[in-house]
């Protein structure tokens, strides 16, 4: 039974929100590889996974899952937003689980993602809530939802779904922020 994908602590797993659909024989993007394992759950379901990370370290880490998955995919040591070497509208599909948190400007990233994307293609990214901060004593503004929506939406991405999961019963606030934007144009 193939891996299933992430979206990181408190969040639900693919299986469960069903934002990336039917995987099989489409080309994947995957942006980071702060969570190893999810080349490895794109893989497993038929996706040509295409991974970017800048971080030699994280990038091993995934290309030792992948190797003991016995799964094929592209690892590449560039910086997220490094995709010159993606041809325009080849890729279905972008999925980046909380590398963008790193991110400084996520802009830069959007547009090269939406030049990647094929038209109405789906970007799923998952970052710590903002509310999260709070309990770590940073501030909620260091990068607000409202950030990454106006982010996403200067970068002609529409949002269809924002899911902001309850971690555990009787949690009061949010870890995780779920979104999937859309590419719109062409």
């Amino acid at each position: 039974m193939p891996t299933d994908l992430s979206y990181g602590p408190g969040a639900p797993l693919e299986s469960e929100a069903r934002l990336l659909g039917s995987l099989a024989g489409k080309r994947v993007l995957v942006l980071g590889c702060t969570a190893p394992d999810v080349p490895v759950a794109l893989a497993e379901q038929d996706a040509k996974v295409v991974t970017v990370e800048p971080k030699l370290d994280r990038l091993e880490a995934a290309r030792e899952k992948t190797d003991a998955a016995a799964v094929r995919v592209e690892l590449h040591n560039v910086d997220l937003a490094d995709l010159a070497f993606v041809r325009a509208d080849t890729i279905d599909v972008a999925v980046a689980v909380l590398s963008l948190a790193e991110v400084d400007d996520l802009d830069r990233v959007f547009r090269q993602v939406h030049r990647v994307l094929r038209s109405q293609g789906p970007l799923v990214l998952s970052l710590p809530h903002p509310a999260s901060a709070l309990s770590s004593g940073r501030s909620w503004f260091e990068r607000s939802v409202a950030d990454v929506f106006t982010s996403l939406t200067r970068t002609s991405f529409g949002v269809d779904v924002l899911l902001e999961p309850v971690p555990a019963p009787g949690a009061r606030l949010p870890t995780m922020l779920v979104v999937r934007g859309r590419k719109l144009g062409l």
